[in-house]
């Protein structure tokens, strides 16, 4: 710190890069964090090949990206940043439902999840904490965690179907849920028609679902679910 001005050495200052589809998110998030003393944003952006890009160049000292970007998927950035920076930290914050996602992403790479319902004091400990090296979750999902592992680790023991799905299966599910349509599921996940139409099979399987008309009701009432919380 410095005596005189009593701010932090601004090339002393931890970096943080914002990956976020709303411009008004990430201009709050900047908000919060050029408050800090010793934080500083160091870039932005909306989709994940975007952000792949910036944040090879800046090296920031964490990411912070929501699930849902425009154009491309949360999970696969994370995926991304573990294979390219494997020792760059990320934290996940989105209005995604914790229990659905925070195991996800900490199995793609992440060190943290945390809602942005969170308190601004909440987010700011997350912050630290993952920077400092530690996991960060909610108390609930910790626990949630620690009871699925003393119950062996049971995968599908009181879990929903939705939790079921595979990564993959369940942006294959939400894209269904938005109305879009097989070939350009295919064309926005780069797969083959064939290989969506699979995906869509075994989400069929996994959930009980009967036919092609309850896959779309349901994804349609799932999505409108999560856009609601």
């Amino acid at each position: 710190m410095d005596t005189q001005a009593g701010v932090a050495n601004p090339a002393l200052k931890k970096t943080v890069f914002l990956v976020d589809d709303h411009p008004l998110v990430r201009e709050w998030l900047s908000h919060l964090i050029e408050h800090e003393p010793d934080l500083a944003v160091c870039g932005e952006a909306e989709d994940a090949p975007q952000a792949l890009e910036r944040i090879l160049k800046t090296r920031p000292s964490i990411v912070i990206a929501d699930i849902t970007l425009k154009s491309s998927h949360g999970i696969s950035l994370v995926k991304d940043l573990k294979a390219q920076c494997p020792s760059m930290p990320v934290l996940v914050l989105s209005m995604h439902d914790e229990s659905l996602y925070a195991e996800r992403v900490l199995r793609a790479g992440a060190m943290g999840y945390i809602t942005k319902q969170e308190a601004t004091r909440k987010i700011m400990l997350a912050i630290r904490k993952v920077l400092s090296g530690q996991i960060y979750l909610s108390e609930a999902m910790s626990a949630r965690m620690v009871h699925k592992l003393v119950a062996g680790g049971n995968k599908e023991q009181g879990q929903s179907p939705i939790e079921l799905l595979t990564d993959r299966e369940l942006q294959v599910f939400q894209l269904i849920g938005q109305g879009t349509s097989t070939r350009r599921i295919a064309e926005e996940l780069h797969l083959g028609i064939k290989t969506v139409e699979s995906y869509r099979a075994r989400i069929k399987e996994k959930m009980g679902i009967q036919d092609a008309t309850q896959l779309l009701q349901q994804a349609i009432q799932w999505v409108h679910s999560i856009a609601e919380n």
